[in-house]
């Protein structure tokens, strides 16, 4: 009996970065793995296309494509956004499953996150900057501004993969904590161990604020000047879910004024420009959307992959990646990612 077919198109992702070795030869030993460039679905013979069982990737399908796709089950997406080209509605009612591996990346995510909220809070940079220069401040002189991550006011906006890990690696600092997230109910929050606010509560009373909202067709730049304005003085902000969603110069204005310390992991533009104004800012910190990539996520994601095929190759559901809804699915708006 022919091994069922899984079309690989995992760019900018690749096979050896999500699978270890033992993972991708148990991939080989199961699948007739044919490797395609994304934008070359269409090129396949149809004994291809008829026969394929998986996509593993986030390539284009077009709706012609999809029709010659008639063995289809399910789109693995390896990029961890849910990207608009595909015709989502097209594979929903044909029963074919779109799951995303992105959940891979809320731990380490999270982590640096916590690391971040602790740097802004105690001035870990900025005192170790000043040492090198020979203008430490010693003891308490050093400590100007300092304050404590412990019993704090921490708002998370956005309460999905990330959200939940942060609120586990927080809990240990026993902070109040409340959770913005307008596609949850309140009764979801709460059972999650976080208090349910709106977003006027969450910006107004919150000592830290964690960004980790995806990018959707109604919440770009809602994080805008307005927003920074209701923040407490001194408060501190911390992006970590993309860009899109808040307006990037009104978030370095507020920090020039004084009026918030903020940290980001993600940009605008990635790479960022040798003279953007934010590489010079004082009071931000920067990372270069670097807080989830490590090689023993992208490993977990070719674990997540080989156990929801050999599900569905039973006839029974996805369970270890994420399931997209077709009521969101296509709101989704995230860039794709260009690099590991």
């Amino acid at each position: 009996m022919p091994k069922p077919i899984v079309l690989s198109a995992p760019a900018p992702r690749s096979l050896d970065l999500i699978f270890t070795p033992a993972a991708r030869a148990r991939l080989h030993e199961t699948y007739e793995v044919m490797e395609c460039p994304g934008d070359l679905l269409d090129t396949l013979p149809d004994a291809v296309l008829r026969y394929a069982r998986y996509i593993l990737g986030q390539p284009p399908v077009t709706a012609p494509v999809l029709a010659r796709l008639a063995a289809l089950r399910a789109v693995l997406n390896v990029e961890s956004n849910l990207i608009d080209n595909m015709p989502y509605a097209d594979l929903f009612q044909r029963g074919i499953h779109v799951v995303t591996t992105g959940a891979v990346f809320a731990r380490p995510v999270a982590e640096l996150g916590l690391a971040l909220a602790l740097d802004l809070l105690r001035g870990v940079t900025e005192a170790d900057l000043a040492f090198r220069q020979r203008r430490e401040l010693w003891g308490g002189d050093g400590n100007t501004g300092a304050r404590l991550l412990t019993g704090a006011e921490v708002g998370i906006i956005g309460f999905g993969d990330l959200g939940r890990s942060l609120r586990e690696v927080l809990t240990g600092f026993r902070p109040v904590l409340r959770a913005f997230d307008p596609w949850l109910p309140p009764s979801l929050l709460a059972e999650a161990g976080v208090v349910p606010a709106d977003l006027d509560t969450v910006l107004g009373q919150s000592d830290v604020v964690f960004v980790t909202a995806a990018v959707t067709s109604e919440n770009r730049g809602f994080l805008n000047a307005d927003a920074f304005s209701r923040m407490r003085p001194g408060a501190a902000f911390i992006l970590l879910s993309r860009a899109d969603v808040v307006d990037f110069d009104a978030l370095m204005a507020a920090v020039a004024a004084g009026h918030i310390t903020a940290a980001s992991d993600v940009f605008p533009q990635e790479p960022l420009a040798p003279d953007h104004p934010v590489r010079a800012l004082k009071g931000f910190l920067r990372s270069a959307h670097r807080a989830g990539a490590l090689d023993v996520a992208f490993k977990q994601m070719g674990d997540m992959v080989l156990e929801d095929m050999a599900l569905m190759d039973r006839g029974l559901p996805p369970m270890r990646c994420k399931r997209a809804e077709r009521e969101t699915v296509a709101r989704m708006r995230s860039r794709p990612v260009t690099r590991n």
